[in-house]
């Protein structure tokens, strides 16, 4: 089944609810989307957004990537060898992971719709429901606290709150949080590599009463070095982020002496649900368990990533709540969300509908 033509727009999608992290402030969302449609009819819907201070990957550039006319390359091709598409999509645009993303997520839905199937069973469902971290920006501790009741009152249990300013009041957060919700919270941190080695080891042994579920991403990204350098204990309970972008990176992080016990994948940093997966099984034979989070996307995407992460046995914590604050969207449908526990459908493709 041949591609027929292929459709690229960008959309604003808002953003609800403005946040701070160690290095900037998000308050607006635009994501690039990308539309594919078989000669059967059949449609498949991608979505991209970039973090340029991650990837190095500009909004500007992507849109530029997604231009129609440099995806002729595309049209007339058979879905069904997605493999072969998807490796030319990645010698194409090398330098643009969040463009790779959006056409490879529309790819595999035009592909698993054509074949009848939710992507997840395409690729090998090994999980079935999984609850998402929700995710607090650096705020003082009473508008900390604040955020976490509303969370909270929604039906979620698992709370990452993102540190990296100031150490004291970063821990004194923790500390307020964990007085006022006791052991029912579940709550991990993201330092966005705003300590060094021995903030690090403060932070670890200063907080081992408040049982932090995970540290993401103390160090600097390119501190591979003295991510390893880290005592044991420490290590792993660290999820790499900001390391993690290709399988590339994946292979030296866990060539010994590994520097994480966790992978954090997203999408829009490695270029798609095919490079993510590669990264996966460099993870599963090096005994490290995977953490799957995302930008501020569509439902698209963050659809696409839960997908992927409930293929993967050694998944075990997600964070995909990039889409939850948008003030809209450009698709219906997509994972299903019940008291902060993620699934998917059981519809074709990612389940997604475009909004006409």
């Amino acid at each position: 089944m041949k591609i027929k033509n292929i459709k690229t727009w960008k959309a604003d999608l808002a953003n609800t609810k403005p946040y701070t992290i160690a290095f900037k402030t998000i308050d607006s969302v635009s994501n690039a989307f990308v539309e594919i449609t078989l000669e059967n009819g059949i449609t498949g819907i991608g979505a991209g957004n970039p973090s340029e201070y991650v990837t190095g990957e500009y909004f500007d550039s992507t849109i530029a990537a997604l231009d129609e006319n440099n995806l002729d390359f595309l049209v007339g091709r058979d879905i069904r060898e997605a493999n072969q598409l998807l490796f030319e999509v990645l010698q194409k645009f090398p330098k643009n992971p969040a463009a790779r993303a959006a056409l490879d997520i529309a790819i595999y839905d035009a592909l698993t719709k054509h074949l009848g199937v939710p992507l997840v069973k395409f690729l090998g469902q090994k999980i079935k429901s999984l609850p998402t971290s929700n995710t607090i920006g650096i705020k003082n501790v009473e508008e900390t606290l604040k955020e976490a009741k509303e969370y909270d009152e929604r039906g979620f249990k698992i709370l990452k709150v993102k540190l990296g300013k100031d150490l004291e009041e970063d821990i004194e957060r923790l500390v307020k949080l964990r007085e006022h919700f006791g052991k029912r919270m579940v709550i991990r941190i993201d330092a966005n590599q705003g300590y060094t080695a021995e903030q690090t080891k403060q932070f670890y042994k200063r907080t081992a009463t408040l049982n932090i579920e995970l540290i993401e991403q103390p160090l600097p990204a390119k501190a591979v070095d003295e991510m390893k350098a880290l005592p044991d204990e420490i290590k792993v309970k660290i999820a790499a982020d900001e390391s993690l972008l290709s399988p590339a990176d994946a292979l030296k992080l866990v060539t010994p002496p590994s520097a994480a016990g966790i992978f954090n994948i997203k999408l829009m940093k490695c270029g798609g649900v095919n490079e993510a997966l590669k990264i996966a099984d460099l993870a599963l034979n090096a005994n490290v368990d995977l953490f799957w989070g995302c930008n501020d996307e569509s439902i698209v995407s963050i659809t696409a990533a839960l997908h992927a992460a409930f293929a993967c046995s050694n998944t075990k914590y997600i964070d995909l709540d990039g889409s939850l604050d948008l003030g809209k969207d450009e698709v219906t449908g997509g994972f299903i969300l019940k008291d902060g526990i993620m699934s998917c459908s059981d519809k074709p493709g990612l389940g997604v509908e475009r909004i006409s």
